[in-house]
């Protein structure tokens, strides 16, 4: 491997840690979205998820951390990624259109005492201001995983998580991280018979 190659995987690495390091800000409020899910599933909420392309898979990490579990062997929890039933997201898009694609399902499923969590890099996509909005609409406590400034996104959010940085694989590590505390947040209470860090 060249000197050129060395160095620019150590800049990536620099830029990794920098984004990691200024994370300690968004803690208390990461900590309020777990116990915010919590008390959603204290009330028999559903927690739904959705995204676009890298943020999609990050949407479903956290579903599938939630209905099997993350470290701990425990009961399921209900949850949901909007973004795996091909043939409803097909269908939505060719009946409507893409932009609907999300909205349409919070529609048809959301109600008061569900989280309607988002995962995105920018929150400029008309699929996500669209799903939140629809969401907020129907009652349900809205959650923004995004970065920078959060887009249009962050106007109907009422908790937005947004990581310090606009490049998109810092973004999407530092999601990785949040959900990967969320879900043990949520294991340790379902463990614990209501206790949690």
């Amino acid at each position: 491997m060249s000197a050129d190659r060395t160095e620019w995987m150590q800049l990536q690495l620099r830029d990794h840690e920098e984004v990691a390091a200024a994370m300690g800000e968004l803690l208390p409020r990461l900590r309020g979205v777990g116990e915010l899910l919590i008390d959603a599933y204290r009330g028999a909420g559903i927690l739904y998820t959705f995204g676009n392309g890298g943020s999609a898979a990050d949407a479903q990490h956290l579903t599938g951390e939630i209905i099997g579990h993350y470290k701990r062997d425990r009961r399921p929890l209900p949850a949901v990624t909007l973004s795996t039933d091909a043939t409803t997201m097909t269908c939505i898009a060719n009946d409507y259109s893409y932009d609907d694609v999300f909205s349409r399902q919070v529609q048809a499923l959301a109600r008061p005492g569900d989280v309607v969590a988002a995962f995105t890099t920018s929150g400029r996509s008309a699929n996500i201001v669209g799903a939140l909005r629809a969401a907020k609409a129907k009652g349900a406590t809205t959650v923004l995983f995004g970065g920078g400034d959060g887009g249009p996104s962050k106007e109907f959010a009422d908790v937005a998580l947004l990581v310090p940085s606009t490049t998109t694989p810092r973004i999407q590590e530092m999601h990785t991280f949040m959900l990967h505390v969320i879900s043990e947040m949520v294991d340790a209470w379902v463990d614990g018979d209501g206790e949690y860090p």
